[in-house]
């Protein structure tokens, strides 16, 4: 049997910035035959609506308090002041699909090219210039990821793996669910600081410690 560990995220949700460090630890302490599979759940739809103000003053809100609970996540609040913030991050979610098409490892490099350009570089990932730049930045060929980011077939994509999240309860992100390959679904507790209690609950389900 596979164990599967399966890790529900969006590119541009706070919290699943926050949770790198601790998130990178964990797998690096996990056992190396146990697969990693990363899905984006999508937070918010596309949109060229401007975000509201209060929608603004309250995801500053949760800036800071991700900051006082997780020490050391950093965040540009130039962002607010500099780009026109909407609510969309489907774009994002898209661009990361687009980039796995050409290598599957570009998939995770665009994620992390997306939210260090959002959360330090004051960057807005919901504009499709910022996405081709990126993708450009991490070696993708930027004609080809222009033309497969927007597609029936990109976007068809993305709304299968929203399913899968909701099919494993994961409705919020981050979230961890391990699959232990026997049918069986456990949502694991995400721990922003702590690895270790993370492992120890996976060591758990599996009936053991790792390796």
């Amino acid at each position: 049997m596979t164990t599967t560990l399966y890790y529900v995220h969006d590119p541009m949700c706070s919290w699943c910035w926050g949770f790198r460090p601790a998130l990178s630890t964990l797998i690096a302490r996990l056992p190396s035959e146990m697969q990693i599979a990363r899905l984006l759940g999508g937070l918010a739809p596309d949109s060229h609506a401007p975000m509201a103000a209060e929608m603004q003053e309250g995801l500053q809100q949760t800036w800071r308090r991700i900051q006082a609970r997780i020490p050391g996540t950093a965040f540009n609040f130039d962002f607010w002041t500099v780009c026109s913030p909407r609510r969309s991050t489907y774009p994002a979610c898209r661009a990361v699909i687009a980039a796995r098409l050409q290598d599957a490892d570009l998939g995770e490099a665009m994620t992390s090219a997306i939210q260090h350009a959002y959360y330090l570089e004051a960057r807005n990932p919901s504009d499709r210039e910022t996405l081709i730049a990126l993708a450009s930045a991490i070696g993708a060929d930027p004609d080809r990821f222009a033309r497969a980011i927007d597609t029936p077939e990109t976007q068809a994509m993305l709304e299968a793996e929203m399913a899968s999240a909701r099919r494993m309860g994961a409705d919020s992100f981050p979230a961890l669910v391990l699959d232990p390959g026997d049918g069986s679904r456990w949502r694991i507790p995400v721990e922003y600081s702590d690895a270790s209690a993370m492992l120890e609950t996976i060591e758990s389900v599996l009936g053991g410690p790792s390796p």
